[in-house]
């Protein structure tokens, strides 16, 4: 049985507010980046997004190099690449002509980081993916590196429209969880804008209180 939110939220690893600002995420169909270093749990927490009833409305694309994502919506159809015939990049840009609501991507690695920022940002909101990064302001400098591999000139303006929400997994102790979310509000020439999801999130799961 796949991990949902309210798991996170009983093992301390999400605070209430911030589990509650997600699932409205999710229903606003509001595009989700989740960052973490290797084995810092993308991957579950991707699950735990996708178990949100929101999804069972939507016809939904997953996009993965190995299949580890998990949608019960009814319209969900799985996609995988081939080493030898289609690259993750070719089945995004397939992708719109299966008529998506939502887009989800494992994991974003190369080139293909473009064309999902063009593809949520024209019709398809609503979408996850995952990246390697040390932080979540990291996170949006590293989906710019990597969409830099298919254009000369850093996306800014796209990245800061496309991505609404970044959240930054870490693992410590054995324990994953929730380390920051913050909310994309724009780039002003010289950074990208943000302000937390919640005000207070990370210090109400470190002293286990809730609202």
């Amino acid at each position: 049985i796949p991990f949902e939110l309210g798991d996170y939220v009983d093992q301390g690893a999400l605070s209430p507010p911030l589990c509650a600002a997600l699932r409205d995420a999710i229903v606003d169909r509001q595009n989700i980046l989740i960052a973490g270093g290797t084995s810092s749990g993308k991957t579950t927490f991707t699950n735990a997004l996708l178990a949100a009833p929101a999804f069972n409305e939507d016809r939904i694309v997953i996009l993965e190099d190995t299949r580890e994502l998990r949608c019960a919506a009814l319209n969900a159809v799985q996609l995988r690449t081939h080493r030898d015939s289609t690259s993750l990049q070719q089945l995004v840009r397939s992708t719109l002509r299966l008529r998506p609501d939502r887009i989800i991507v494992g994991e974003v690695r190369g080139a293909e980081a473009l064309d999902l920022l063009k593809a949520w940002n024209t019709g398809h909101p609503g979408g996850i993916t995952t990246l390697h990064a040390n932080s979540a302001h990291g996170a949006l400098t590293r989906h710019e590196q990597l969409a830099m591999d298919a254009t000369r000139r850093p996306p800014f303006d796209l990245i800061a429209e496309a991505i609404d929400v970044v959240v930054f997994m870490s693992r410590a102790g054995g324990q994953r969880r929730v380390e920051e979310a913050l909310r994309v509000t724009g780039f002003d020439g010289e950074g990208y804008q943000t302000r937390p999801l919640v005000t207070r999130s990370l210090s109400l799961v470190q002293h286990g209180e809730t609202q």
